[in-house]
């Protein structure tokens, strides 16, 4: 059986890493965590048979089918991550965010800062437009290719 805190500490490093799933089984314990965008999955099973045998046999649930997603952003434009590293708003934690929603920026428009291995690199806006949204948290960690902003172009 896993302790809460083993649980605890294995959701923050999957948070903070770049890994999406994690399954580990252990004495008849099984835990899965996965990391799907921004919600996190955790799931925690123990395997007994003693109870699995005392279990009755009960009908199967339905599961009611999602309605097909709309895509709403296709008109809009992303700024994407060109690396992996950890997402900053600011230049400082005490300074305001380069940008917010509602701003409007032109391609040379400093974004964020993307810190990987200790560097600190500006990403420019690479078009000219209105932010709509910022798609991650300050300290968060993106991977490459990641939408960070979605800007309506001009």
């Amino acid at each position: 059986m896993f302790k809460l805190s083993e649980i605890k500490e294995l959701i923050k490093l999957v948070d903070e890493s770049s890994v999406q799933e994690l399954e580990i089984e252990n004495e008849g314990s099984r835990l899965s965590i996965r990391k799907p965008g921004k919600t996190e999955y955790v799931q925690a099973a123990a395997i007994q048979p003693q109870m699995i045998a005392a279990q009755q046999v009960q009908p199967a649930a339905v599961v009611a089918e999602a309605a097909p997603q709309v895509d709403t952003t296709s008109h809009l434009h992303k700024i994407v991550s060109p690396m992996v590293g950890t997402f900053y708003r600011a230049s400082t934690p005490e300074a305001g965010p380069f940008v917010s929603a509602g701003d409007k920026v032109v391609e040379k428009t400093t974004v964020c800062i993307i810190e990987a291995m200790k560097l600190m690199n500006e990403l420019d806006a690479d078009i000219k437009g209105e932010i709509v949204e910022v798609l991650v948290e300050n300290g968060q960690l993106v991977e490459y290719g990641q939408p960070l902003f979605l800007v309506k172009p001009e």
